[in-house]
């Protein structure tokens, strides 16, 4: 039996892509209903947003990023920018919940980390520049 016979999906490909479905999924149901609930004003997020200090746009402008960012996890083609973006936005909340409005950072931290992963799994799907 010679190498080219052997099937190309060897189950670590296939384990990897089912956690990365499984990441994906879990993360965009987060951050669509978190997103949700800022674009609808419940007011926790209003309140929030009042200590954070910036202003109530600033709710909306994540809210609009939450709910974009969780609809792209979803898709192959942006799901590896999505996640970095999103790991992104997660360290600055989770800074925000350090430095400015306390509060436990663990959500914005285990949410960093999800998507994270999830953009290192489908590193393959970043636009090369080369």
């Amino acid at each position: 039996m010679n190498i080219s016979s052997l099937p190309e999906q060897s189950p670590t490909g296939r384990f990897t892509r089912g956690l990365s479905w499984v990441l994906r999924l879990i993360a965009a149901a987060a951050f669509l209903a978190a997103g949700i609930a800022k674009l609808m004003g419940v007011p926790m997020m209003v309140g929030v947003f009042d200590q954070i200090g910036v202003g109530q746009w600033f709710r909306l402008v994540t809210g609009v990023i939450e709910v974009v960012g969780a609809l792209t996890l979803l898709l192959p083609i942006t799901v590896a920018i999505s996640g970095a973006l999103l790991a992104a936005m997660m360290l600055v909340a989770a800074g925000i919940h350090l430095f400015v409005i306390g509060g436990s950072p663990v959500p914005a931290i285990v949410l960093m980390l999800i998507t994270a992963t999830v953009a290192w799994l489908n590193r393959q799907h970043f636009i090369r520049l080369d």
